[in-house]
């Protein structure tokens, strides 16, 4: 959806991003995003000489707002642990002809300067996310550097604020308006926490060759799901993972850890492993659990950080094994599975299979249908169901 987004005299026009695949209810900014931006400019706290960090702008509302020429424009980090997100800033300014030229990109893993004058921080929906991020910028920036997060109100609870108090200092809140509500922090907390992250914990493989079964250690970043454990999604999968051929090219395809293509490697270690995920963080973690592992294998991997499949040569695949996520941050929509979906079947080659796992209740096996023309149930059970679909 394409929405205006006025605030401060300025009229934006917003897309979420990838823009042809989105869902068409949801818009590109929200009222935290109005509220934070109309706060700094009554405050008068960013001119030209500023240097602001903005943390987890989604599609760009932030950032957006402070392209107007290079000689007024503060210098503006933008740190996101989303390909996506960061797609989506550089094609918002970009259809706004806007000036860009004082706008970096960071990613969650870059080092953050430490002359930042102002954070302006959109609180993420992963907890794990938001301490880590907390405890890089206390080690970061300095003491009198201004730092105001937002949300909708009935996102910030007093366990979110006892977050906030923890790692920089004293926190308040303001008034809700329009559902949404500002967090300011001063950095009078004098300690610096140790990052929990990446967290590590033990994976029992059972092997179906001839080779023994063993013990894998898997690496988590802050914002890869199932940090403490393999999830139970991801244990079903495995159980249902079909036999990989010698020299098949394989996509772990919203890649996570990277254990489902650990999998396919350590049951078949001929098999060509390409780790996709939009996550910087994601695609660290894999590359990691593949060297820690199977080290002798990392010369048949690729990491690759992406919008799904964009720009994967169509038909150079043989497998392509998928658990699809069905939220864009706070918003739950079905367009990512169904963008993954497409793309698989373009990637696929002639008889090769995508094999997914999901909810019950998501009903995938309708758009397999629709698009492959053919949907086999693998496996199901009282929470998950493992499907595949060939392309004929």
């Amino acid at each position: 959806m394409i929405s205006p987004f006025i605030v401060n005299d300025k009229n934006l026009f917003l897309s979420r991003f990838p823009a042809a695949q989105v869902n068409r209810s949801l818009q590109a900014w929200d009222s935290a995003d109005e509220y934070l931006l109309n706060h700094i400019n009554e405050q008068g706290l960013v001119n030209a000489n500023t240097k602001v960090a903005i943390f987890n702008d989604a599609f760009g509302a932030l950032a957006t707002n402070f392209c107007h020429s290079a000689s007024e424009n503060p210098t503006v980090l933008c740190i996101n642990d989303s390909y996506i997100s960061s797609q989506g800033i550089s094609y918002n300014i970009e259809q706004n002809y806007l000036d860009d030229s004082k706008i970096e990109q960071l990613n969650s893993l870059d080092s953050l300067p430490n002359d930042i004058d102002i954070i302006l921080y959109k609180i993420p929906k992963s907890k794990s996310l938001l301490i880590e991020q907390l405890i890089q910028i206390k080690k970061s920036v300095s003491d009198t550097c201004i730092f105001i997060a937002a949300d909708r109100a009935k996102e910030i609870h007093s366990a979110t604020l006892k977050v906030f108090e923890k790692h920089l200092g004293s926190t308040k809140t303001s008034l809700a308006v329009k559902k949404a509500r500002l967090v300011f922090c001063q950095f009078d907390n004098k300690q610096v926490h140790q990052s929990p992250f990446p967290t590590v914990w033990s994976l029992a493989h059972k092997s179906t060759n001839d080779s023994p079964s063993r013990e894998f250690t898997i690496s988590n970043h802050a914002n890869v799901y199932a940090r403490e454990k393999l999830d139970i999604g991801a244990r079903y999968f495995i159980e249902n993972l079909p036999n990989v051929a010698a020299n098949s090219k394989v996509i772990d395809l919203g890649c996570g850890n990277g254990v489902i293509g650990l999998t396919v490697l350590a049951n078949q270690p001929e098999a060509q492993v390409q780790f996709i995920d939009e996550s910087p963080m994601a695609i660290a973690s894999a590359e990691q659990n593949i060297k820690t592992n199977l080290p002798e294998s990392l010369e048949n991997c690729q990491f690759t950080l992406n919008d799904s499949l964009t720009d994967i040569e169509g038909g150079s695949v043989d497998l392509i094994l998928c658990n699809p996520p069905f939220h864009q941050n706070t918003a739950t929509t079905d367009h990512i599975a169904w963008q993954m979906f497409k793309d698989s079947h373009r990637v696929l080659k002639k008889g090769g299979e995508l094999r997914i796992i999901g909810n019950q209740q998501l009903a995938y096996h309708i758009k397999l249908q629709r698009l492959f023309g053919n949907e086999t149930l693998i496996a199901s059970n009282n929470k998950f169901v493992t499907q595949s679909a060939i392309k004929k």
